[in-house]
């Protein structure tokens, strides 16, 4: 089995709520020295078979993904799923109902922005999504710096897209159970995506870890362009206390307004069980073909 280092197993394309296209995101992650990759868009794999092709092609090795959005003690919280077959047709049914209310909140989130004195925002952000069934607060974010209302997507987010905020609305995802059977009958594994984000308390994230493996969960994010040199420390230790292995990826959505691009992670520390390795038989590598 090849050793992979470096390892970028989630950014997502224009498919979701990337600004790049499958393509550009592998020669991208090619250049920047990536060896194993996963385009991991939000609840939707229409883009894995172009990301794969891409791959195949600048002989970069690949692994399928997705990031589901599942609800959990009330908050969200993203599930990657890896090394999966993107055609079983459980996934992608449970996918389709994922993204079936995203929609209705888009509406809801434009009424309460132009509440809050922020007309067409719903039109706006439209011109901003390449898959209308993911329209998503990042688009909104987009829309509203573009239109000065904001510096950039982060300030859009701290004074209107987060909870208790103008343009706020709260979703109903998956189930944490459903998402990880979805991808585990697919034959992936199921990896708990950037878990400093949430802010859970530590009797919440206790229950979250023990939950999700007890669904047949198998790995957690330690490295991400989100954590702190001391979130991946901690995280590594979740790794080991609840016996999952670790994952690292980038969450690249743009070179724009991403902090972390794909492939400048620090390495994974070398006791800890990398998640490939669980799924090293469904690698697409064309160096092993």
């Amino acid at each position: 089995m090849p050793t992979y280092r470096n390892a970028d197993l989630h950014c997502h394309s224009v498919v979701s709520d990337g600004t790049l296209t499958p393509e550009a995101l592998a020669a991208r992650a090619k250049a920047n020295g990536v060896e194993l990759w996963a385009l991991t868009d939000h609840d939707e794999v229409g883009g894995q078979q172009r990301a794969a092709t891409a791959a195949q092609a600048l002989g970069l090795a690949y692994l399928t993904g997705v990031e589901i959005s599942v609800s959990f003690a009330g908050k969200t919280v993203h599930i990657v799923g890896l090394g999966f077959d993107a055609q079983d047709a459980r996934l992608q049914a449970g996918l389709l109902a994922t993204r079936g209310g995203r929609g209705q909140r888009a509406m809801e989130m434009s009424e309460q922005l132009a509440r809050a004195g922020i007309a067409d925002a719903y039109q706006g952000a439209l011109k901003f999504v390449g898959n209308p069934e993911l329209i998503s607060r990042t688009h909104f974010a987009r829309f509203l710096v573009e239109s000065g209302v904001c510096r950039d997507t982060n300030e859009v987010f701290r004074k209107y897209l987060t909870e208790g905020k103008p343009g706020f609305v709260a979703h109903r995802w998956a189930a944490l159970k459903d998402a990880v059977s979805w991808i585990t009958q697919a034959r992936g594994i199921a990896v708990i995506a950037h878990p400093a984000r949430y802010g859970f308390s530590a009797n919440e994230e206790y229950a979250l870890f023990s939950e999700f493996k007890a669904h047949g969960g198998r790995g957690v994010e330690v490295v991400t362009g989100s954590h702190s040199a001391a979130e991946c420390l901690r995280y590594a230790g979740t790794a080991r206390e609840f016996g999952l292995a670790a994952s690292r990826g980038s969450d690249f959505h743009s070179p724009e307004e991403s902090r972390t691009d794909l492939g400048t992670l620090p390495l994974l520390t070398g006791d800890l069980t990398p998640v490939w390795e669980l799924v090293h038989e469904r690698i697409q590598d064309p160096a092993t073909a």
